[in-house]
């Protein structure tokens, strides 16, 4: 800006002062678009809220009231471990989503107190007057005053469509947008909710309250059962101690004992574990979790919405095949162009130009041209001049919409009719495309050169990352705000599928309906904005917004009067779409919703703040490379790295992650029928505690802590989405649970009722089989196949439960004062029967599964 006109402004326009600043702060809050987050204090008490949390601090309880304060103790351990374990993993989760917004905060350019100085964009408020320039971020709506005649504006981040556009003093600006080129003066008219977008905030403050993941609704499914069964279970002891009138304080103890062993301690920090460490997978290649649970989605997700517009294509502009006059080449066509360019004004349109002009080696023919004059961009004109000395007159060389450079050109020497053919051509591709001329001096018309079709090219990864996510099984779906031609033909470049919907004409919503809708929604605006307008004032800035809606509208390619759709025929069709044009941020919100709806787990990628409630109302919201901070705050997984690729891998990590996640939660379900119905049989039967309740605990320990290495274990990789089918883990879980209790009944039967052994020697032998035998169970449900097949164990599972099974080994041979020694002989005699019954239990399991998939006609588990 020139610095008599810096002066005429710093005069004319006054700014805020400290005092006033700091009143409208404390009035309207930072300018921040802040996500609704939980107090640490709230997060670890969400630790000992929930069925498996419950029944340790019943378990916890009960060790009180009979006064086993050992037992308390270790229990009281357990909760607090697993509750840490899960709080930390999350927390270093949430701690590394804090880095990245301290990476993205902003600064603005204000006038305060008579002189220009920069601040912490959050600390804006309406009716500062703040300076936007070339690069920038648009901190807050904002009312263009002075300065400059015009701006370049990205707008992507907002609507979607990738070409920016052209401001003026008098235009609004909003949030988020991107200066590309220009400089001016502007008034802040609303900051952080006030915005724009404070509708599209709203939406994502929606979607945080409906979700809940599938992985949660796993865990309450199992907590449930587990509860269920071991209540009664309970009632049955308790009916057996009132037949045989046992004490009370006996009754409390066999509740004890059972609750104990039907907790799963270890679930919740297992799963945790689990889903942590694959997430530390995928930090590695530059994409973090910021939600563990998500890792879960990706494994089930079969639908991924991604957005155009800098996630699917480049987001800048690039050259296809020009459509050349007579005897007009492409280097001359070219070099015209760029003639009527300045390749310094760094112009998004421009660029590509210049960079065929450098790949082509064709500097020097720009080089021995000296320019006098260069006429920039008007909205007005519609077009860019260069003029240049020449031998005996100027040289003057045009760009810029093609219908003034073709109407501006002599028809005499080219088609006119061709030539415009042409250009509906390029805009039925969705092309960009500047016309091309050049006259001398004395002329009066332009003789016309050619055309340059111009594009948002795909990323060059998009085409592989799409194939890969398709041959996985994964749906994947183009959502963008640009028309139904530019989507089209992205969508064929990028093999994603022909069958685009406009979101207009998909809901089959009228253009009088919107001009409707614009009414009622532009009153309500005006009268909050200005509260003190009389009603004929009010109706004055209605009409003119709807005129400006109207004019927009009727461009648009929705057929009017059309026929309000169905919700089901619309999600019918939202299914079968490949992808969608002119799309709104409700609108993609109501895709993402439609597809859930009709049972999809869905993915969706942006950048934008548009995508922000789309990203957090999917089961996974996933926030591209450069996406905004408002993305970055919606999203579960953020990515670090440009390209799609990385998705692919999440999706591969995430179902072998679901299969560790699957076989455990088979195994803890199994093990604890196993365990709770055999108890209940011996103590009802023979009256009689077949191991102790600080052997159980014990157990739990040798059991639970090494299965932790699950996290490590090789699984097998799904070539299509994976999701919980809880009939399927119970069935499995049940049958293998009631193998182990035929296997320690029969074995409790011999010791008891034919070998008579002492009591002690019995629950010592059985601790030695149960520690043995648990850990056997978790082979026969890490894979569904037999045991024996690939992939086989990790050795970091493999080395953990053998030796945890080695060192209970050795506590029941030794006893150490914990129990009765029972010798060699006995401890490698329970190794024997443990394995036998391992090998019948992956019978059991196969039949199952083959059970199972014939009469469910399912191909895997």
């Amino acid at each position: 800006m020139p610095e008599d006109q810096e002066k005429s402004v710093n005069t004319d326009i006054k700014g805020l002062t400290h005092e006033e600043a700091q009143e409208r702060l404390k009035k309207f809050g930072p300018n921040a678009i802040t996500a609704k987050e939980k107090s640490w204090l709230q997060r670890l008490f969400k630790r000992f809220w929930g069925p498996i949390p419950w029944m340790i601090e019943v378990a916890a309880v009960l060790s009180a009231a009979a006064q086993r304060w050992e037992d308390f103790t270790i229990i009281i351990i357990l909760l607090f471990v697993n509750a840490f374990v899960d709080f930390y993993q999350e927390s270093k989760a949430l701690n590394a989503i804090a880095v990245l917004k301290k990476k993205l905060a902003r600064k603005a350019l204000v006038l305060r107190d008579g002189k220009w100085q920069e601040i912490d964009a959050k600390e804006l408020v309406p009716d500062d007057i703040i300076k936007v320039k070339i690069g920038d971020i648009v901190p807050a709506d904002v009312a263009l005053l002075a300065g400059g005649d015009f701006l370049l504006v990205d707008q992507s981040a907002l609507t979607g469509e990738s070409l920016p556009v052209h401001k003026k003093i008098g235009d609004d600006l909003y949030a988020n947008a991107i200066i590309k080129q220009g400089e001016m003066i502007a008034k802040v008219t609303a900051t952080a909710k006030n915005t724009y977008f404070g509708k599209t905030v709203g939406l994502v403050a929606k979607a945080e309250q409906e979700e809940v993941s599938h992985f949660q609704k796993m865990v309450i499914k199992v907590g449930n059962f587990l509860i269920i069964l071991t209540l009664f279970m309970i009632a049955i002891i308790v009916y057996h101690g009132i037949e045989t009138q046992q004490p009370t304080v006996e009754l409390l103890i066999f509740a004890l004992v059972l609750t104990i062993s039907a907790i799963p301690v270890a679930m919740p920090a297992v799963l945790t574990v689990t889903m942590a460490i694959g997430a530390q997978v995928l930090a590695t290649k530059q994409a973090i979790v910021s939600r563990l649970a998500a890792i879960e989605e990706v494994a089930g997700m079969d639908v991924l919405c991604s957005d155009k517009t800098g996630t699917l294509t480049q987001n800048k502009m690039s050259l296809a095949d020009p459509y050349l006059a007579n005897q007009y080449t492409a280097e001359e066509l070219m070099v015209f162009a760029a003639l009527a360019s300045k390749e310094e004004n760094n112009d998004p349109i421009e660029k590509p130009i210049f960079d065929y002009i450098h790949q082509n080696k064709l500097e020097e023919k720009l080089s021995n041209k000296h320019l006098k004059k260069f006429l920039p961009f008007d909205p007005v004109h519609k077009r860019t001049e260069g003029i240049y000395e020449g031998d005996d007159c100027e040289l003057i060389y045009t760009k810029g919409a093609p219908q003034v450079i073709i109407e501006q050109s002599d028809d005499k020497e080219f088609d006119k009719a061709k030539a415009y053919k042409q250009v509906e051509n390029f805009a039925s591709k969705g092309f960009r495309t500047l016309g091309v001329a050049f006259r001398k001096c004395e002329e009066d018309a332009y003789h016309f050169v050619g055309l340059i079709p111009l594009f948002d090219p795909p990323r060059e990864d998009s085409v592989e990352a799409i194939s890969e996510a398709k041959d996985k099984g994964v749906s994947v779906k183009m959502v963008t705000g640009d028309n139904i031609a530019v989507a089209k033909y992205i969508a064929s470049m990028l093999k994603i599928g022909d069958n685009i919907e406009d979101i207009h004409t998909l809901k089959g919503e009228s253009v009088e309906e919107y001009l409707y809708l614009s009414q009622i929604l532009s009153r309500a605006i005006a009268e909050s904005m200005h509260p003190d307008a009389s009603k004929d004032e009010i109706d004055t800035i209605v009409k003119k917004i709807v005129q400006k809606v109207q004019k927009e509208l009727y461009n648009m390619p929705v057929p009017k009067g059309s026929v309000k759709k169905h919700e089901s025929e619309i999600v019918a069709l939202i299914e079968k779409a490949d992808g969608f044009a002119q799309v709104f941020p409700e609108d993609k919100y109501m895709i993402v919703d439609s597809l859930q709806k009709a049972d999809h787990i869905v993915g969706m990628t942006g950048d934008g703040v548009n995508d922000a409630p789309a990203l957090k109302k999917a089961d996974c919201g996933i926030a591209v490379s450069g996406a905004t901070d408002a993305a970055r705050a919606a999203a579960d997984i953020v990515l670090m790295a440009p390209g799609l690729t990385v998705i692919v891998d999440a999706i591969k990590e995430a179902r072998q992650i679901f299969e560790r996640m699957k076989s455990y939660t088979i195994f803890r379900i199994a093990e604890t029928i196993r365990v709770i119905i055999f108890m209940t049989l011996a103590i009802v039967i023979y009256d009689f505690y077949p191991i102790t309740a600080l052997m159980i605990i014990i157990l739990a320990l040798l059991n639970d802590i090494p299965i932790m290495t699950i996290a490590y274990d090789n699984t097998k990789l799904r070539e299509t989405p994976v999701r919980w089918d809880m009939k399927e883990v119970f069935i499995l879980a049940s049958w293998l649970g009631l193998a182990g209790v035929l296997s320690s009944f029969t074995l409790f039967w011999i010791l008891i009722s034919l070998m008579h052994l002492p009591l002690d020697f019995v629950q010592s032998a059985f601790f030695a089989k149960l520690v043995i035998a648990g850990h056997g169970t978790i082979y026969n449900t890490r894979i569904d196949d037999w045991f024996w097949k690939r992939p086989w164990p990790s050795w970091t599972l493999f080395n953990a439960t053998f030796f945890s099974r080695v060192a209970g080994t050795i506590i029941a041979v030794y006893g150490f004062g914990l129990m009765e020694p029972i010798g060699w002989a006995w401890g490698l005699s329970m190794w024997a029967y443990a394995l036998t019954w391992f090998v019948f239990n992956d019978v059991v399991k196969m039949g199952v599964l083959r059970y199972y998939r014939r009469k469910y006609h399912e191909d895997i588990i």
